[in-house]
């Protein structure tokens, strides 16, 4: 029985810690001055803002941990390293979005029962400072948002509350001008809602990572089609696919051979199986176990 790897690297831009941490830095800012301006002024979207303020340094911090120890190399107790770190953190990150949407939501719904007169001028003015914050912050993670899904959900937390401090601010002029208080836990229900529709499908990617769910984009009997066009393969059966990461998809299979190739032979079949998996599928490790004349399942997913 002989194995093989094969490893097709990718050069991907490096990521920008130094971004982050400037961003922590004026996530927390924002969010110890709103808790007192939610708090003085009596603004429950305020202190919603300053709620998903702090989610964001703890998903911006996670991210930045993640991305420090992808970096790390891998050894004899983590053959993989910390590949999965990243996954990790951007599946932590949605569901924190989530959780943070029901919690304002259910605020401001008790709010909306029980109305309270609010502070507006402070919520004005902390609710644009929280944009310009924010958009300075979204500015500097945009680049890396692009390509890396750990720091696009960096990225969301910050939009998102960027978008939920001018629903804030909206909020506070409409309260300052016209005494429409009810306007201020309506927005938190909005707010709230708009975290459920950016968090949800960012979880849902990060966790078909995390199960190792073949990528949506591959079709499994398409790569056994196109493998099975190689002259000596007679069919490739019990296939796994999955993705290590963002940017590595792993493939093992049994290949079963028409005759008793040499090991010779069977490495020069080997190369063409990798270069038809990258070309074809953008697949970059390949595990393949040779058989012959084997009397074994020729199913294509067998349960292990």
């Amino acid at each position: 029985m002989a194995h093989s790897h094969s490893h097709h690297h990718h050069h991907h831009p490096e990521l920008k810690g130094k971004n982050l941490l400037v961003s922590i830095l004026l996530n927390i800012s924002i969010t110890i001055a709103q808790v007192i301006g939610g708090i003085v002024s009596g603004s429950l979207a305020l202190l919603s803002d300053a709620l998903h303020n702090f989610s964001d340094v703890l998903s911006l911090l996670l991210s930045y941990t993640a991305t420090r120890y992808t970096k790390k190399q891998a050894s004899v107790k983590r053959t993989f390293g910390y590949k999965r770190a990243e996954i990790m953190a951007a599946f932590i990150n949605s569901a924190t979005l989530l959780v943070v949407a029901v919690i304002l939501m259910k605020e401001a719904i008790e709010r909306l029962i029980h109305p309270e007169p609010i502070e507006s001028t402070i919520v004005i003015w902390l609710s644009a400072l929280g944009i310009a914050v924010n958009g300075f912050s979204v500015l500097l993670l945009k680049k890396d948002s692009d390509h890396n899904m750990n720091m696009k959900s960096a990225y969301l937390h910050l939009v998102t509350d960027m978008l939920a401090s001018v629903a804030v601010l909206v909020g506070g002029l409409l309260m300052k001008f016209y005494e429409i208080y009810w306007i201020d836990p309506l927005l938190t229900i909005a707010i709230g809602l708009y975290l459920i529709y950016m968090g949800y499908d960012l979880l849902k990617a990060s966790t078909k990572v995390l199960m190792l769910f073949t990528p949506e984009a591959i079709k499994v009997e398409e790569i056994v089609k196109v493998l099975s066009t190689i002259p000596p393969v007679k069919n490739v059966h019990h296939v796994h696919i999955w993705q290590l990461n963002e940017h590595e998809i792993h493939l093992e299979a049994h290949v079963d051979f028409h005759e008793n190739i040499s090991l010779h032979e069977f490495d020069k079949v080997l190369d063409e199986i990798e270069e038809k998996a990258y070309h074809h599928f953008g697949i970059s490790h390949v595990n393949i176990q040779p058989e012959y004349g084997k009397c074994e399942s020729d199913q294509i997913i067998v349960q292990d």
